[in-house]
């Protein structure tokens, strides 16, 4: 491992051979600054050269494609664009990652329901002395 591999927080790492750097002039924030350097970054990295197991890897090939790209112009500087370009990129990997836990169906407690049944209670008693009855002035 290099070091300048990326390693993700649930542990996927990122070779530096799989990712791809590209920088353009932005529009961003910068004054006349921006217009005499190239401060956007655009990272691609490619899904099948990362180090993890194969089933991670399948995972992200089916839920991100083979390329992934990730932009970043929203600072002044190209160091922290590429900074926030690699956080983005992790933060992608990561949520690709994640499996959704199936929720088991519940059912509402018991004082719950008699909370329920009380608000709707009291937001009918409400509602009902709003209404005009005969023999009153409106």
């Amino acid at each position: 491992m290099d070091i300048d591999d990326i390693r993700t927080a649930t542990g996927i790492v990122v070779p530096d051979a799989a990712v791809t750097w590209r920088f353009s002039r932005s529009s961003a924030p910068g004054g006349q600054h921006v217009n005499t350097s190239s401060t956007k970054v655009e990272l691609r990295c490619d899904i099948a050269m990362l180090q993890a197991s194969d089933a991670v890897r399948e995972l992200l090939l089916e839920r991100l494609g083979a390329l992934v790209r990730v932009t970043s112009s929203q600072e002044r500087s190209q160091r922290r664009n590429r900074e926030t370009a690699v956080t983005k990129l992790c933060a992608l990997l990561d949520a690709a990652t994640a499996v959704e836990i199936p929720r088991r169906p519940t059912r509402p407690t018991r004082g719950s329901v008699q909370r329920r049944l009380a608000e709707k209670e009291r937001q009918s008693r409400r509602k009902s002395d709003r209404r005009w009855r005969p023999g009153e002035d409106r």
